[in-house]
C-alpha cells in the first residue's frame, strides 16, 4: 500500500507519504523565501516523498510571524516560491501550499502591535500568544482576513502549485472562532455550531472562486480539540463547561467536515488538538528547554511574555520538567483512528498526521483503511531518506526521531533541524547536519 499511487482530482500521487507542514527560518525579513527555502523543500523530492505541503505560509501582512518565515501577502512574493516549486517537481513530486494566519496565537514580533491581539474574541490566554489579551475582531477585521486568505490562495496557484491547504487546525485564526471555548462572539460568527463555522465557509467559497473549481482545495482540521492540553490558563470560564474544558469533540469537527464536503473540499488534513505546540498535534515531549529559550527570546513584548518567561526560569529544569510534561508523551499513529471515523463519514481523501514513523505501522493505517495517505515532518527532518529506506524493506531507520519536539520549538529562533544532541555522535556532527539541510544539491555533492 505504501507505494501504491493515489489520485486525488487531478493529482497523482506516486505513494502513499506526504512530508507536513513544517516551518522554518527560510525567508528574507520580509517574508520573499530565500534560497534555503528551495534547496530545504527540494531534498525531501529527491528523497522520494510523493508529496509536500508547505510550512503554513502567512496570508497577513501583520500576523506574520515569525520573522525570515515566508509570506503570500503580496504578488512579489510569487516568483521566488515558484521556483522552488520548479524543483520539488523536477522529482515527480507534488507540492501543496498551506496557508494560514496565527491570529492572537502570533508569538514574537519586531514591536509589540495591537494586530497580533486579533481572535474570534477577548479573552486571557496565559501559553499562546504574546499580547497580554486577544481582542475581538470586527466584521470589518474578519472580511479582510476573508479576502487575505482568498488572494493568498490566488498567489499559490499562480506560483504552480499543485492545490492549496487551508489551517483550519493548530490553534491558528480559523480554529479560534470553530473552538467554543475560545469564541464567545453572538453575532454571526459565534454563538452555535454553524455560526463558529460561518468564517471558514466564506475563506473556502472566496477561495474557490479565486483559484477555480478544478483546483484542490484542502483542510488541514483538528479531530478533536482538547482544550484541557497543554497545561494553561485561560480565563474568563465559558459555560457550558465543557466548551471550555474541551472545545470542539469529534462529533462537530465531523460536522465541519461533512459541510466542508458539501463545499467542494478535495481532501481533508487529519490531526489532533489545539494550539501550537500541543500533545496531542505533536505526541512526544515538551521540550522546556527550548520552551524557556522561546519564552526569553521574547520576555521584552509585554507583561504577559515577561511573566511567561520568569514563570518557565523559576524553578530549575529537573523540578519543572515532569510538571510541564503533564499530558505530554508519544502515542504512535494518534490521529489514524479519527482518520478513518472523518473518512468513513465524508468519503474523501484523508491525510493521517502525528505519530508516524515505523513502515509497518503505516502499512497497517493505509491497509486497514484508515487513511488515503500518511503525513509527517519530524521523522522525515531526523531521516531524510526515510522513504528509500522503507523501499529497501527496512521496517524503522538506525537512529529514528525521538519526537522529543525541540525541533518545532527551535524553528522560530534558530535554522530548522534536528536538536536532539542524543541522536548524534558529538555536538559538531549535529550542526553539520542543521546546517546541511540548508545547503544545494551541489554543495552536498561537494561534501561527499
Amino acid at each position: 500500500m505504501i507505494f501504491d499511487p493515489f489520485q486525488i482530482k487531478n493529482l497523482h500521487f506516486k505513494n502513499r507519504i506526504i512530508r507536513s507542514s513544517i516551518g522554518g527560518k527560510m525567508a528574507y525579513f520580509d517574508g520573499t523565501v530565500s534560497s534555503a527555502f528551495k534547496n530545504f523543500e527540494k531534498r525531501f523530492a529527491e528523497n522520494d516523498v510523493a508529496g509536500i505541503i508547505s510550512p503554513t505560509i502567512a496570508v497577513d501582512d501583520k500576523r506574520a510571524s515569525p520573522l525570515e518565515y515566508p509570506k503570500l501577502t503580496q504578488d512579489r512574493f510569487i516568483k521566488p516560491i515558484a521556483e522552488a516549486i520548479k524543483a520539488v517537481h523536477n522529482y515527480d513530486c507534488r507540492y501543496i501550499i498551506q496557508i494560514g494566519e496565527a491570529g492572537a496565537h502570533t508569538q514574537t514580533s519586531l514591536f509589540n502591535q495591537k494586530e497580533d491581539s486579533k481572535s474570534s474574541s477577548t479573552l486571557f490566554d496565559f501559553f499562546y500568544g504574546y499580547q497580554n489579551r486577544h481582542h475581538a475582531m470586527t466584521i470589518e477585521e474578519i472580511e479582510m482576513a476573508v479576502n487575505n486568505y482568498a488572494e493568498a490562495a490566488r498567489r499559490v496557484r499562480e506560483a504552480g502549485a499543485d492545490g492549496v491547504e487551508i489551517t483550519a487546525s493548530k490553534g491558528y485564526l480559523i480554529q479560534q472562532f470553530l473552538n467554543p471555548g475560545v469564541n464567545r462572539r453572538t453575532d454571526k460568527y459565534g454563538g452555535s455550531t454553524d455560526k463558529r463555522f460561518q468564517i471558514l465557509e466564506e475563506i473556502v467559497l472566496a477561495v474557490k472562486k479565486k483559484v477555480g473549481e478544478d483546483f484542490p482545495i484542502g483542510i488541514r482540521l483538528s479531530a478533536a480539540d482538547y482544550n484541557y492540553l497543554p497545561l494553561n490558563i485561560r480565563l474568563p470560564i465559558t459555560f457550558p463547561l465543557k466548551h471550555w474544558y474541551f472545545g470542539n469533540t469529534i462529533k462537530e469537527n465531523l460536522y465541519y467536515a461533512q459541510k466542508l464536503k458539501a463545499l467542494g473540499i478535495a481532501y481533508l488534513h487529519i490531526d489532533k488538538g489545539y494550539g501550537f505546540p500541543n500533545p496531542k498535534g505533536n505526541p512526544g515531549g515538551f521540550p522546556v528547554h527550548e520552551i524557556k529559550m522561546f519564552n526569553n527570546a521574547g520576555r521584552h513584548l509585554s507583561f504577559k511574555s515577561w511573566a511567561r518567561a520568569v514563570a518557565f526560569n523559576a524553578l530549575p529544569e529537573f523540578i519543572l520538567h515532569p510538571i510541564a510534561n503533564i499530558g505530554w508523551k508519544y502515542v504512535p499513529g494518534i490521529s489514524a483512528d479519527d482518520a478513518k471515523i472523518f473518512k468513513d463519514a465524508t468519503g474523501l481523501p484523508v491525510i493521517a498526521n502525528g505519530g508516524f514513523q515505523e513502515m509497518d505501522l503505516i502499512e497497517k493505517t493505509l491497509q486497514e483503511g484508515k487513511a488515503d495517505f500518511v503525513a509527517m515532518a519530524r521523522p522525515l527532518l531526523a531521516n531524510v531518506n526515510l522513504v528509500k529506506l522503507f523501499q529497501q524493506g527496512l521496517n524503522t531507520p538506525e537512529i529514528p526521531c525521538t519526537h522529543c519536539n525541540r525541533c518545532p520549538v527551535r524553528t522560530a529562533t534558530y535554522p530548522l533541524g534536528c536538536y536532539d544532541i542524543t541522536r548524534f555522535k558529538s555536538q559538531d556532527e549535529m550542526e553539520e547536519q542543521i546546517m546541511e539541510w540548508v545547503a544545494s544539491s551541489d554543495e552536498r555533492i561537494n561534501q561527499l
